[in-house]
């Protein structure tokens, strides 16, 4: 599958970027042009299902893995540095275990390597009953979508997801039918658990859950030189939260 993608920096080291679930490679624009400044070269992917890139009804992370090493090799990029935020670390962490010699680095954000269960519940509900054809604004679309999800955070980056249509009303940019029917998968596990020694850098925000002092040994069983990092005062979207000391903890662990 051929992959939308965004780039940042002409030179340097490759880096490329996998967004979580409900996201795209516009939210990592800005936290990239700065990681390029300091002399890499940034690729931001939208992952299958998701964004400007195909649909297709296989969704998983062998999938997803193999969509990331197919840029990579029409990229012609070797070792490349990369990293994934929640459902992209996973995609991230599955690409080591598939390709486990065609990568050099890589940075985890607030995701573990084992089973979750199902949470956006909510979420989903609210996009599926979103009425597309008659909302007319996007106010519209945030108030009915705050009967499903309280956080306005989350709300406005659900949102993001909604274009206009060329008859009128909204349509999603994802593919929310197989989204739905697959979100399971999401929270699944590695497939062909093989160990490294490669540098990898887990961070996770301070006031997330998603990486439990329990997930630790796991960490280090599959990624023996792992570093386990935390940022304060940072959720779950920790580059967003916090965009400077994510941006410095990469950079220092890049260095």
């Amino acid at each position: 599958m051929k992959l939308f993608y965004r780039q940042a920096g002409e030179t340097g080291p490759a880096i490329v970027i996998l967004h979580g679930v409900f996201g795209s490679a516009d939210n990592w624009l800005t936290v990239s042009k700065q990681i390029a400044d300091k002399g890499y070269r940034v690729f931001m992917l939208d992952q299958r299902n998701h964004g400007r890139s195909p649909w297709s009804d296989d969704f998983g992370y062998l999938e997803m893995a193999a969509d990331l090493h197919e840029f990579l090799e029409d990229q012609q990029i070797t070792d490349p540095i990369l990293i994934g935020h929640s459902m992209g670390g996973k995609s991230v962490m599955q690409y080591a275990m598939s390709y486990p010699d065609a990568w050099k680095k890589m940075v985890v954000v607030d995701i573990a390597p084992r089973f979750y269960p199902i949470h956006h519940d909510g979420i989903l509900k609210g996009m599926n009953l979103m009425p597309l054809d008659t909302i007319r604004t996007r106010q519209e679309a945030e108030d009915f979508f705050a009967r499903y999800e309280d956080n306005p955070g989350t709300r406005a980056f659900i949102l993001k997801n909604l274009a206009r249509a060329d008859g009128g009303g909204f349509a999603w940019r994802l593919n929310l039918p197989v989204l739905t029917k697959e979100i399971g998968t999401v929270g699944g596990e590695l497939i062909g658990i093989r160990p490294t020694d490669k540098p990898v850098l887990f961070l996770r925000g301070e006031k997330s859950t998603y990486i439990t002092p329990e997930d630790e040994a796991e960490i280090h069983r599959i990624f023996r030189h792992a570093t386990i990092e935390t940022i304060a005062g940072a959720g779950h979207w920790v580059q967003a939260d916090q965009p400077a000391a994510f941006t410095e903890a990469v950079l220092r662990f890049l260095s």
